[in-house]
């Protein structure tokens, strides 16, 4: 009698995972670059360093990191209740909150950021810095702007997120991907603003 020996399934990554962090690799290196750009331009400039780092108001801009810091927490949650498949929320307490509303109070936690981002840029601006003013103001402007835009296309991100978890019948795998792909690089935005933080406004 012939006996068909069972194979073991073949777990394989999940591919659009795979191309996210692939696509997140590249990204590291063009940040990279403007963070040689940055410590090129402060090599040469150290008395310009001095004197425009003293202008920015640490509290400020410590309190606005922490909140895009939380925000990768809030978003960490969104993903764990889409891997428990629970878009939705089940009751009014946190702990039963679904992805649609921890990935809510990400966006919102994230659009503060960027108001807050907007609001130092306004105050810089009336000080007269400004991208062309000086070698600083390049090099501020281009490395912050840069990552302004990338939180706010994460902002979209999540925005469409939701949208298409409200547009489903049936809450899948698919729309699972999805949020854990989001969160990815939501995560990387926040990695990348803590090395800016750590850069501009404590290292100076």
């Amino acid at each position: 009698m012939n006996t068909k020996s069972a194979v073991p399934a073949v777990k394989r990554p999940n591919l659009v995972a795979v191309g996210t962090i692939v696509w997140l690799g590249s990204e590291v290196m063009f940040f990279a670059g403007l963070f040689a750009i940055y410590f090129t331009l402060r090599a040469m400039n150290p008395e310009l360093w001095a004197e425009q780092t003293e202008k920015h108001n640490f509290t400020f801009a410590l309190i606005n990191t922490l909140i895009l810091v939380a925000s990768s927490f809030t978003a960490q949650a969104g993903v764990f209740a889409a891997e428990r498949m629970q878009p939705r929320a089940t009751g009014a307490s946190p702990k039963k909150w679904g992805t649609v509303e921890w990935f809510y109070l990400t966006f919102f936690m994230g659009a503060i950021f960027v108001a807050g981002q907007a609001y130092e840029y306004a105050t810089f601006v009336s000080e007269g810095i400004t991208l062309a003013s000086d070698p600083y103001g390049s090099a501020f402007y281009m490395t912050t702007g840069f990552h302004g835009i990338h939180v706010s296309l994460g902002l979209v991100a999540f925005l469409l997120v939701i949208g298409r978890i409200y547009a489903v019948k049936n809450f899948t795998h698919k729309e699972e991907t999805t949020a854990v792909v989001v969160s990815y690089y939501w995560h990387f935005v926040d990695v990348v603003w803590i090395i800016l933080f750590i850069v501009i406004y404590v290292l100076k």
